[in-house]
């Protein structure tokens, strides 16, 4: 074989690399953004839950109005993110204020009773266990996107195209994955 087809092999196969390794970058993005898009979907679903819930509770707990502004306060704040970070810190932070809210319905037997409330109650446990199921989607793929960007050699093409690993949703702060303390 000559040196030029030896070159030109070379060549081929380093651009069949950098292709394929571009493509794969591609793909792994794209599988994380529909993750957190199906993700974004539920949170969606439990931020228009959660003024019908506090309505409810709002009838039974006049004298709990504080937490139950927490709870929207939390929702608007949840909702209103723009970048990944603050999104998961929007939704630790509701996830909390509705721990405090399923708390206060432990001291109100008759809201406890109230059909309204436990079917709303319900909606909301069920959309919690798809948020959890799609955040371990999500957690997944960006595993696999963040081992791509940092493991040679596609972190090589990780840096060349400006690839950058993307965050976690986890718990923030030790306080969080602490059980509620309910006291009355």
């Amino acid at each position: 074989m000559s040196l030029g087809i030896i070159i030109l092999v070379i060549v081929l196969v380093i651009a069949l690399f950098f292709m394929v390794s571009y493509n794969g970058f591609v793909r792994a993005k794209n599988d994380c953004e529909e993750a957190f898009s199906t993700m974004d979907v539920y949170m969606k679903k439990r931020y228009d839950l959660i003024p019908n819930l506090v309505e409810t509770v709002k009838g039974y707990a006049k004298h709990e109005q504080e937490t139950l502004e927490k709870v929207i306060a939390a929702r608007n704040f949840a909702q209103g993110a723009t970048t990944i970070e603050d999104k998961i810190s929007g939704e630790n932070a509701l996830t909390g204020t509705l721990k405090s809210l399923f708390a206060i319905s432990e001291a109100y037997p008759d809201l406890k009773a109230n059909t309204n409330f436990l079917d709303l109650q319900g909606q909301l446990k069920s959309v919690e266990e798809d948020i959890a199921n799609s955040r371990k989607y999500y957690n997944a793929v960006v595993k696999l996107f963040n081992n791509k960007c940092e493991m040679f050699p596609s972190n090589i093409i990780a840096r060349i195209f400006n690839f950058a690993a993307k965050p976690m949703f986890e718990v923030d702060s030790e306080e969080e994955r602490k059980n509620v303390k309910v006291e009355f």
